[in-house]
Parts: C-alpha cells; sequence; structure tokens
C-alpha cells in the first residue's frame, strides 16, 4: 500500500513540476528571449536565458538556430519534473535517518541531472547531425 502511494506522488509531483516548469518559466523566458525583452505593453525587460537550454548548446556545440527551441524547453521540463518526481518518491520509500536520506537525495539529484542531460545532448546533437 505505501508503494501505491509513492507512484501517486511521483505521478502528481511529475506533472505539477512539468506544467509550473513549463508554462509559468520556460515559456515565459522563450517568448521574451524571441521579442528581444519586449513585454506586451512594449516596454523592455531584462532577458534571463534558460540555463538548461544554454548548457546543451555549450557542451554540445549545437547550432542555436538550428534549434527547434520550443521542443527542446519541452523536454527540459519533462527531465526536470522527471528528476524531482523521481528523487521526491524514492527518498519517501527509504526508512533511515534525515541525514542520510539528505545525502542519497544529493547522489541521485546530480547522477540524474548529469546522465539525462547527457543523453538529450547527445541525441540533440545526433538529430543537427542528420540535418
Amino acid at each position: 500500500m505505501d508503494y501505491l502511494k509513492t507512484l501517486y506522488l511521483f505521478v502528481g509531483l511529475m506533472l505539477v513540476v512539468f506544467l509550473v516548469d513549463y508554462y509559468l518559466i520556460n515559456k515565459r523566458k522563450l517568448k521574451l528571449i524571441n521579442n528581444k525583452g519586449k513585454n506586451k505593453k512594449g516596454k523592455n525587460k531584462k532577458v534571463k536565458p534558460i540555463g538548461e537550454l544554454d548548457y546543451l548548446i555549450i557542451k554540445f556545440k549545437l547550432k542555436e538556430k538550428k534549434l527547434n527551441k520550443e521542443r527542446v524547453i519541452f523536454w527540459i521540463a519533462i527531465i526536470n519534473s522527471f528528476i524531482i518526481a523521481f528523487v521526491s518518491s524514492i527518498i519517501m520509500l527509504l526508512d533511515i535517518p534525515m541525514v542520510f536520506q539528505l545525502l542519497v537525495a544529493f547522489v541521485l539529484l546530480f547522477s540524474l541531472i548529469y546522465s539525462l542531460y547527457e543523453i538529450y545532448g547527445r541525441y540533440l546533437r545526433k538529430l543537427e547531425e542528420k540535418k
């Protein structure tokens, strides 16, 4: 029964984090980047880059103009939501002291971030080479 609650937590948390990350954070930033910092009222705002997108472009030497940024930020939001939901669910299942839970979470978090972005970056590079 405990596993079922954890599965519900995983799915719910993944959905909530995806919606917040994609619609409230990355989509707004992408719109500002595409409009060169001008909002609806025509005022200039400081444009903050999307960190994950910049990381992928620099690390894998991708051509920014060839990227479908809308699709890339969609997958970035899925990756981020999966990482957060997975780590949270695994930590909830562990019946160990909180200090060790935090250590496990830290290791899991950074290993998932590195591995999933590495896989996605290589995939984007292969797509770019095919075009």
